[in-house]
């Protein structure tokens, strides 16, 4: 780990050890991830538009819209940080949403021209081809002196079950190419003499990722302040000889990245429809221990029915690293631990193991009550807002670090034989097992042509809402959400997937709905729970009020939804008028009603 292991005076870039072989692992590298991404991504590929990933239609839904709204900002020059084309009238901040803006705004052509479904497509491909590359290049420059060791390293960093896991819908923790970076700039703060061009570049990293994920922020700062105390004790000639240039470059890059950040974060904490906290408490999405030896769902070697006992979600299967590749881990601690900086490594990612398990230590499906760390630290402001099980992203980065340093040591010990071979075959059978399956997609309910075509606008007037039937909701309204996408936001749309306060400035505990109103509480418990009570002249006149609220133009049913007959009975009951069929959806026609 040669950045680390040098003193400040050493810390730049040093020429390629003769023994890398030129530029050739560059192309192998390049090639092999980009073919394993795609490969991941083929049947999402195979129809963007009409298939969505099985294991989180919810987030999937999601993307879709943010992707929308980014394009809608760079296009048609609205707020990048609220929008009221979601949720109308009320609207959502966006700050206070994982809008990924600055991946966003850079496929915003390929939105607006192609659609969101293929935008989020590319930016999966490239999230995971992407950061293994990132990692790869990282590792490869300033780190380890053999690109073998580094492809290794770039190969789990971004391919590892976690990022497969979240490949499922959560893009904006699949995109982690700046991450690598990130650790790479903190290391060049120490340098002398270069505090300011050093700042100011890792302020302009961290302003980026900002845009992209804060929680990977918060992990990447948590990972670097653990690495220094764990390092710092036993290098105190290096860390003092830092620390004064340290201290300038950290300054400035503060300042730079608080001058970018400082408005959009007062909108994200104090502005419209903000909130506080999640809509679940820490020790629901935690992190079994005993799943480290076991393989998620989405390895060749995973197990369906044990993953989802020792884990929340398809989209939360971080730690299933498997057995051997556990065994390889140890044996590559053992074989760096001569070096200062793995040490830190590796207490920094057995710190990161246990913050993941929860405010109580959880292992084989069983709640120990053994308090842990995260258990003094849950209540405390940002650390209310990560999902817990989501820290193990920390101990992946550890490990390429790790697998890397390890690998480059047997290399460097042992030009070729015996050794050699053992070592390629003993990494052959921690990462094999572990190798990503296609993510799983489906067919949901077609978006109607009606709404694919554009020919909903002759329906919807100039300042009124398109109202989905039933409205979005995480969940049950998730045709919902693909339709207001797919109009790219020409109208608005009333409710959605997102997050929000409660009730407004009555109650800004996070939740994912806005409150219910009663048409769309009646529409959610026809799909929910099959319950269609009588419908009277009271709900009749709510659902009149509900559509002057909206400023509905016309409400739109999919004809080929699941319970699409029992909705469109309900629908006409509610407004007493028939709809019309147009373009594979039924359609009520509703401005005279709600001025």
């Amino acid at each position: 780990m040669r950045v680390l292991e040098s003193t400040p005076e050493e810390a730049t870039p040093q020429p390629a050890d003769q023994r890398r072989p030129g530029r050739r692992w560059d192309v192998i590298a390049a090639v092999v991830y980009a073919a394993l991404a795609v490969v991941v991504t083929s049947r999402l590929w195979a129809d963007p538009d009409g298939r969505v990933l099985k294991a989180n239609e919810d987030d999937h839904g999601f993307f879709l819209f943010v992707l929308a709204h980014a394009e809608r900002a760079v296009f048609h020059g609205e707020n990048l940080l609220f929008t009221d084309r979601l949720n109308f009238p009320d609207g959502i901040n966006m700050m206070a949403n994982t809008s990924i803006l600055a991946l966003g705004i850079p496929v915003s052509p390929i939105t607006h021209w192609f659609g969101p479904g293929v935008a989020l497509a590319l930016l999966i491909t490239i999230g995971l081809g992407g950061t293994a590359a990132a990692w790869y290049w990282v590792l490869s420059r300033h780190f380890v002196d053999r690109n073998s060791a580094a492809f290794v390293g770039g190969l789990w960093g971004g391919f590892a079950p976690t990022m497969i896991s979240h490949a499922n819908g959560h893009i904006n923790f699949t995109v982690l190419i700046l991450v690598p970076f990130l650790f790479w700039r903190v290391t060049k703060l120490r340098e002398s003499g270069r505090s300011l061009k050093n700042g100011v570049i890792l302020g302009l990293l961290v302003t980026v990722q900002a845009f992209i994920n804060e929680e990977i922020l918060l992990f990447v700062a948590l990972a670097c302040g653990i690495f220094l105390i764990a390092w710092g004790p036993s290098a105190r000639q290096e860390f003092r000889a830092a620390l004064v240039p340290g201290l300038k470059s950290l300054g400035v890059a503060v300042l730079t990245a608080g001058a970018l950040l400082a408005y959009p974060l007062i909108v994200q904490f104090s502005g419209r429809q903000y909130y506080h906290g999640l809509p679940f408490t820490p020790d629901v999405y935690v992190t079994d221990l005993a799943s480290y030896v076991f393989y998620a769902r989405q390895s060749i070697a995973g197990n369906e029915a044990l993953a989802q006992s020792l884990s929340v979600s398809p989209t939360e299967d971080n730690s299933f690293f498997g057995l051997p590749m556990i065994v390889l881990l140890v044996v590559c601690a053992i074989l760096t631990w001569q070096h200062r900086a793995t040490r830190a490594i590796v207490i920094t990612g057995l710190v990161f193991v246990l913050i993941a398990t929860g405010p109580t230590l959880r292992a084989g499906g069983v709640d120990t009550g053994v308090p842990m760390p995260l258990f003094f630290i849950s209540h405390l402001p940002v650390i209310n807002l990560i999902t817990t099980t989501r820290f193990t992203m920390a101990v992946v980065w550890a490990c390429a670090f790790l697998l890397a340093a390890a690998t480059a040591k047997v290399l460097n010990d042992n030009e070729s034989g015996r050794r050699v071979v053992i070592w390629w075959a003993t990494v052959a059978v921690a990462l094999i097992p572990v190798a990503p399956k296609p993510l799983i997609t489906a067919y949901p309910t077609r978006v109607p042509e009606l709404i694919m075509s554009g020919q909903w606008r002759e329906f919807v007037p100039e300042g009124r809402s398109l109202v989905p039937v039933p409205l979005p909701e995480v969940t049950v309204g998730r045709e919902g959400m693909r339709m207001a996408a797919f109009i790219g936001l020409d109208a608005p749309v009333p409710r959605g997937y997102f997050l929000g306060p409660t009730n407004g400035e009555e109650n800004t505990t996070g939740t994912w709905n806005a409150p219910l109103r009663p048409t769309s509480e009646r529409l959610f418990n026809i799909i929910r729970y099959g319950y269609t009570p009588p419908v009277t002249q009271a709900d009749r006149a709510a659902a009149l009020e509900d559509l002057r609220y909206w400023k509905a133009g016309a409400l739109v049913l999919g004809e080929t939804h699941a319970q699409a007959d029992v909705l469109r009975a309900t629908v006409t009951d509610l407004l007493g008028r028939e709809p019309t069929l147009v373009g594979g959806a039924w359609v009520w026609e509703v401005s005279d009603l709600s001025r």
